[in-house]
């Protein structure tokens, strides 16, 4: 550390943690395990996919859809169920299609033999992460869009179905479904193999098994769950939880159980109300539920679960400061309180002034940190008519530099984006240096 920082913290430094181990940052909005929940267009079958019988007749132009829940780094989706308070829901206005031949209730019983059979690639099912197994491999599902490792299904993996189809079948390359099936079919394998399967309430007569043709699964009373599972990626941690091949335009309404890092479970359903172990999701629910209100972190009314904005909602930004009138950096505009920044006339105890009440002295330039409290990114903006060298520097509430940057000549305007997501949970502040002067903003990470 430089002696300018060491000078600047030495007196600095007590507060701040002072402010970080006493002070309570309200938080918001508690962040939810569940992210988002996504439904990809896994396939689109074409005339030589109907030409087989061995499967079953499957109609041209049906799709084939794969939903994934996206949670949390860290956290794992144990189960999928209805209850007599949460019903599960799965719907199409078409009947679903399932694989005469060698289909599966539950894709973990999926063998990469029965795969290359026919159209048993597009059966419909339930599952939490895996697709399929080897003797040596388990297989558990990603997007197509993030599948680096190829393909072992379609085209030339597959025996042509009943008709023999030269080159096999599965090949349709409609680009509405991404990349083809024969490019990435959707499948990669990870070390974390769930265990201890248990399922319930989910028969061959429902729109999973291939014995009469349904188009809705509603129930009460089933579920599927194993030990726990997170996705192959662990950022983006996107579980696959169904597979399903219509005709039809589906919808569904899902409840799921989720343990956290610490194993607490808790379970995230369509519709209802929170209470102490049950959350709310509306990304549950398909077609998507858009429950509108403001979704702009930098106000109070910021609300997580709101689906889309409504920016008649953002009415109170959020402003961290000092609250009290006596203090020399009293701000009337702040709405949440850290008293340990306030300093008071000939009361200071030798703390640099500039950094407590930036405001005294000079004039401020326009200078935006967002959004404050930040969980994963934080925007840095700058707006001045001047042609000055930029750097800025964060420090962690020891007094630590842990980023620095330099921008270099800027004119006009900046805008800066600085990842810290992996940051530990605290007060940060960052000083800005822009020519000769330097201005300081904090910033809460939750």
């Amino acid at each position: 550390m430089s002696l300018h920082y060491f000078k600047v913290f030495k007196y600095m430094k007590p507060y701040l943690i002072l402010l970080f181990a006493f002070i309570s940052i309200p938080v918001l909005n508690a962040q939810d395990a569940i992210k988002n929940v996504i439904v990809e267009t896994y396939y689109i079958s074409n005339e030589n996919d109907a030409t087989d019988t061995t499967g079953g007749y499957l109609e041209p132009g049906s799709k084939t859809y794969r939903v994934y829940i996206e949670m949390l780094r860290g956290y794992k989706l144990q189960k999928i169920f209805g209850d007599d308070k949460d019903t599960l829901i799965i719907k199409s206005t078409k009947n679903f299609f399932n694989n005469k031949d060698y289909g599966q209730l539950f894709a973990k019983n999926i063998t990469t033999y029965s795969l290359r059979k026919n159209t048993m690639s597009l059966d419909t099912w339930l599952t939490l992460g895996q697709v399929t197994k080897t003797a040596a491999k388990t297989y558990f599902g990603v997007l197509k869009s993030q599948d680096m490792s190829g393909s072992i299904i379609g085209g030339m993996n597959n025996d042509g179905g009943s008709a023999g189809i030269p080159g096999g079948i599965l090949t349709n390359n409609d680009s509405l479904a991404g990349l083809p099936l024969t490019a990435a079919d959707g499948m990669d394998t990870m070390l974390n193999v769930p265990e201890n399967w248990f399922d319930w309430g989910i028969a061959d007569s429902s729109i999973f098994g291939s014995a009469f043709p349904c188009s809705e699964f509603v129930s009460t009373d089933a579920y599927l769950l194993n030990s726990g599972v997170t996705g192959v990626n662990p950022d983006n941690n996107q579980v696959l939880v169904a597979q399903l091949t219509t005709n039809g335009e589906i919808s569904f309404q899902l409840n799921v159980e989720v343990s956290d890092t610490d194993g607490t479970i808790t379970k995230y359903v369509a519709s209802g109300k929170d209470s102490d172990n049950i959350k709310v999701c509306t990304y549950l629910k398909y077609p998507p539920v858009y429950n509108c209100g403001c979704t702009d972190p930098n106000f109070k009314e910021y609300n997580q679960k709101y689906t889309c904005s409504n920016t008649d909602s953002c009415k109170t930004p959020i402003v961290f400061g000092c609250m009290d009138p006596k203090a020399c950096n009293y701000n009337p505009l702040v709405n949440y309180n850290l008293s340990a920044l306030c300093c008071y006339p000939g009361k200071c105890n030798d703390r640099d002034i500039s950094l407590v009440c930036p405001s005294l002295g000079q004039p401020q330039p326009s200078i935006k940190v967002y959004p404050n409290p930040v969980s994963i990114q934080l925007t840095i903006e700058y707006s001045s008519i001047d042609n000055k060298e930029i750097k800025y520097s964060i420090f962690n509430s020891f007094g630590e530099v842990v980023f620095e940057k330099k921008l270099g000549l800027v004119s006009g305007s900046f805008t800066d984006i600085q990842e810290i997501s992996k940051y530990n949970t605290g007060v940060y502040l960052i000083r800005i240096y822009i020519g000769d002067s330097s201005y300081n903003r904090m910033f809460v990470k939750n």
